[in-house]
């Protein structure tokens, strides 16, 4: 995935101040040498950044042209239970992307550009002590028939990552060695560079889509829907497994039609190897109060599209957040519509998850 100046255009390194005593930060600091360089002591603690509202009207550029460079501290796992097995330790937080509906923006205040944790060795180290405790899967299940799944992308998207670490590299081969374990990940872009990593069917792609002229409004800076479609078989045949990730499922006047037309589109591209692993996963959107008021400074139109209280409840989540939703009952029919179309169209494409 080039690193053109649209997508990332790094200015300034935003950086703990061990950093340089990893192999993995070195590299990077050495990847931008005109960048200027501002020591922190945490990668939390960026008041020019985190909490900044002024940082709204700023939200591209500073996402463009400003990465934040961490040690990871805390390397727990964490169970999941949905779409994994377990949550890996993250080894990075915000995005060069600009998706309208993200949620990591709520944690992070007004601008949440790329940060990278530079201690993959650790992570790495922690992943395989918690799978040799695992033991074997003991059954198949709904989340993968034969290996204990981590997601190792919870925070951020390891396709536009990889365009500046080696760290994802690193992952996907230390997984390759795990006989137990198999990695899984999101994302919204397509870098072919993980095409030559040789994952050997240990890590999961699951590539984010929904009907492109509602992507084209809410997925801002990510690859282009039919890119992301053409590129499974691809994936296939380079050794990832590949599911797809239809999410979020936005409800609007003539959502039916989009998705029925996405749905064709997939099963007219996609070879029969490709749709013979095909899983996926479906999510309902998920919007937060907070998130609106931040894009109606960056991006409003979208919030046509997400802000919707007529068919929208307030619900506290797991974290303890007041998040929006849609409305229970109602929610539960959309859902099922949702999955006839798939079915009438995609029959071999089995449904792991939704909610």
């Amino acid at each position: 995935m080039a690193l053109t100046s649209d997508l990332l255009d790094i200015r300034t390194i935003y950086h703990e101040p061990t950093v340089d005593a990893f192999p993995i930060g070195r590299d990077i600091l050495a990847r931008f040498p005109d960048a200027e360089r501002i020591p922190v002591p945490s990668h939390w603690n960026i008041p020019a950044l985190h909490g900044n509202e002024g940082s709204v009207e700023d939200w591209v550029r500073i996402k463009r042209s400003t990465l934040v460079l961490g040690v990871k501290k805390g390397l727990t796992l964490r169970p999941n239970g949905r779409s994994a097995h377990f949550i890996a330790p993250s080894t990075s937080n915000g995005c060069a992307m600009a998706c309208a509906y993200c949620y990591v923006p709520r944690r992070k205040g007004f601008s949440n550009p790329i940060s990278l944790f530079v201690n993959i060795d650790q992570a790495c180290a922690a992943i395989a002590r918690h799978a040799g405790r695992q033991g074997p899967l003991p059954e198949p299940d709904t989340i993968d028939p034969e290996y204990w799944i981590y997601d190792i992308g919870e925070n951020g998207d390891l396709s536009v990552d990889a365009a500046v670490s080696t760290g994802v590299r690193t992952f996907i081969e230390r997984f390759r060695t795990l006989p137990n374990a198999k990695a899984s990940f999101a994302t919204k872009a397509v870098n072919r560079d993980l095409l030559s990593y040789d994952p050997q069917r240990k890590t999961r792609i699951r590539f984010s889509l929904m009907p492109a002229r509602i992507a084209k409004i809410v997925d801002i800076r990510t690859s282009p829907i039919p890119e992301r479609i053409a590129a499974i078989d691809d994936f296939v045949a380079a050794g990832y497994e590949v599911h797809a990730n239809f999410s979020p499922v936005i409800l609007y006047e003539g959502w039916e039609a989009d998705w029925r037309a996405l749905f064709a589109e997939i099963d007219g591209t996609l070879s029969d190897a490709a749709k013979a692993q095909l899983k996926c996963e479906i999510i309902m959107l998920t919007h937060n109060a907070g998130l609106h008021e931040v894009n109606l400074g960056w991006h409003p139109k979208a919030e046509d599209l997400l802000w919707r209280p007529d068919i929208q409840e307030a619900k506290v989540s797991e974290g303890g957040g007041t998040n929006l939703r849609y409305r229970t009952g109602w929610k539960g029919q959309w859902l099922a519509r949702f999955k006839s179309l798939l079915a009438e169209t995609m029959p071999y494409c089995t449904v792991r998850y939704a909610f």
